[in-house]
């Protein structure tokens, strides 16, 4: 049997704050969303002036990053490359790059997905949250 890490609310919490430094540092009005490792939502964040649809996207973007285990630009990248099929994908729905999954010791324990600027923007307000987990 393997054991297994897991966010807990202080896990969750200095993300969201690390994020929302990193966002209002650079003056952008973006939805910061936390979830598990399953893609359960844990965490919901929307900034004042965000735009509305970044509440779906954002968590979007994060239930993919955390079930792929993988940033989610990687299934942007697959789709902007020719194969569209992937489109299909059951339960797969952002597709952008902003969802950033959380590693630790090899394993998905979560991800931050981050929607409102430039997807680049997005992932790097992720990363920031991230990071102040210093994992």
């Amino acid at each position: 049997m393997k054991t297994t890490h897991s966010l807990d609310l202080a896990d969750i919490k200095a993300i969201a704050a690390a994020a929302e430094a990193e966002a209002l540092k650079n003056k952008w009005a973006v939805t910061i969303a936390v979830v598990d490792a399953g893609g359960h939502l844990l965490w919901l964040q929307r900034l004042d002036g965000a735009p509305a649809i970044s509440a779906h996207i954002g968590p979007a973007k994060a239930h993919t990053a955390a079930l792929g285990c993988r940033e989610s630009k990687v299934y942007e990248d697959i789709i902007n490359g020719g194969r569209y099929a992937f489109l299909t994908a059951p339960t797969v729905e952002g597709m952008l790059e902003g969802g950033v999954p959380i590693m630790k010791d090899g394993q998905c324990i979560g991800a931050v997905g981050v929607s409102g600027v430039k997807s680049n923007e997005d992932a790097q307000i992720a990363k920031a949250g991230i990071a102040a987990l210093g994992l």
